[in-house]
């Protein structure tokens, strides 16, 4: 009989003890280290170009390190959903009187019927490809985000260069028309009207700082930085996005990252209902051991005797089919469907709409810059000269500076749109690799 306790007794002492709620209050879990999430990525100081925005951004942005963890937690829920059941020891007593004592000891392995692992091992492979999808998608958000911010910056810092111009002008302006008056050659109107035109331009002046500063701010926040470092912004603020053909537009359609996530979906939903139709058919268990009998009367035995069991477990599906859950799999099966189609036909709607604002802006950055620009330029250069020369009065001059600052602010206003509608363009569609196609461009 010793010899059957001794194996169960180490057993015992080798198990890990159970957690009692009171154990867990008197003795907590040690607090484990976690990163700052207040910590800092400062860029260095000097020019930031687009492809330094980029890589901090790709490096250092908290999301897209969410998203990389999570498809991490996925490859090892594959790992777990391809784990076989634990085997079962059971050890039993009957009859704790010594001399009429039965011990069994049995050792049972659940077997898994019906191809519930590998309907199991499908749905969690599944679910790791929308990781990794959500993690492709979350990259072409980042760049594109990236990209709308940084041409935010050029934006604003183009249209705090040119509220400065004015404001100097506007100086220039109030000082001759205070010469003027003191000369005797113009009424005290002038002179005030000039210092109000002035004052409006010097508010104009501090809204160009407040947004260079918030766009300054938005941009170092991909990476984590809310106070920025670096001194300016380096591309080519004038550089319109391309156009891509509409067949091409098409094409990339198809791979869109909504529209990947929405087909893994149906996927990873076809094989729970799988599962869920394998979880119908009972599993069975195995179960292998030995029993130590007392020794029967008038047999001339002293001592006990050993016997094999063998045994067969099958639970039988009378009350429990699982009818429940296959029927709630199917129709989240076919919601997936309909939650496709749905993507499908909304993807279409944005892109159409946002190729639109793309060529929208782009002709109305074109016909700024061709038609506008150069007549509001030549207007202002002669209106400024025949002012001081005495030939045209200050509200003349004042009307064509104030109309070059509104064109050239129209057309910067609509070259930022043309790259928020080509970056939510490349947003929607994705992009087929790590770098994005209009970096080179802008940077040059």
């Amino acid at each position: 009989m010793r010899t059957l306790f001794v194996p169960l007794a180490v057993l015992a002492l080798a198990a890990p003890p159970a957690f009692s709620q009171s154990d867990a209050g008197s003795n907590p879990l040690p607090q484990l280290p976690l990163r700052q999430i207040t910590a800092r990525t400062v860029e260095p100081a000097g020019p930031l170009d687009l492809r330094s925005a980029l890589a901090l951004a790709q490096r250092f942005n908290p999301g897209l390190s969410s998203a990389t963890r999570e498809h991490e937690a996925t490859d090892a829920a594959v790992l777990q959903a391809g784990a076989w059941p634990n085997p079962v020891l059971e050890a039993q007593v009957e009859d704790l009187r010594r001399d009429n004592r039965t011990t069994t000891l049995l050792l049972s392995q659940p077997i898994e019927l019906g191809g519930k692992r590998a309907a199991r091992v499908t749905a969690a492979e599944r679910a790791r490809d929308q990781a990794a999808s959500a993690l492709l998608a979350r990259r072409a958000e980042l760049r594109a985000s990236a990209i709308t911010l940084f041409f935010e910056v050029l934006v604003a810092q183009e249209r705090l260069r040119l509220a400065r111009d004015s404001a100097g002008l506007a100086g220039a302006a109030t000082r001759a028309a205070a010469h003027r008056v003191a000369a005797g050659k113009a009424a005290p109107l002038e002179e005030t009207r000039s210092r109000v035109a002035e004052a409006g331009i010097q508010v104009e002046l501090q809204q160009a700082e407040g947004a260079l500063r918030s766009a300054r701010r938005q941009l170092t926040a991909l990476w984590g930085n809310p106070e920025p470092r670096f001194t300016q912004a380096e591309g080519a603020v004038d550089r319109l996005p391309p156009v891509e053909p509409a067949q091409d537009v098409e094409k990339r359609l198809a791979a869109a990252p909504a529209l990947r996530q929405a087909r893994l979906e149906v996927e990873r939903r076809q094989a729970l209902s799988q599962l869920e139709q394998a979880r119908r058919v009972p599993d069975i268990t195995v179960s292998l051991g030995a029993k130590r009998v007392p020794a029967d009367e008038g047999m001339g035995s002293t001592g006990g005797r050993n016997q094999v069991v063998v045994g067969v477990s099958v639970p039988l599906p009378i009350f429990d089919t699982n009818r429940g859950n296959v029927a709630e799999a199917l129709s989240r099966e076919d919601k997936a469907r309909d939650d496709l189609a749905a993507a499908e036909l909304q993807l279409g709607a944005d892109a159409a709409q946002a190729a639109e604002r793309l060529r929208s802006a782009r002709a109305t950055a074109q016909t700024l810059q061709r038609d506008a620009l150069p007549g509001a330029e030549a207007a202002s250069k002669a209106a400024g000269k025949g002012f001081e020369l005495g030939k045209f009065s200050f509200l003349e001059a004042l009307d064509a500076q104030r109309t070059l600052f509104q064109v050239r602010n129209q057309y910067l206003l609509a070259v930022a749109d043309a790259h928020r509608a080509a970056s939510e363009l490349d947003k929607l569609l994705g992009t087929e690799g790590d770098e994005n196609p209009r970096a080179a461009d802008v940077a040059r």
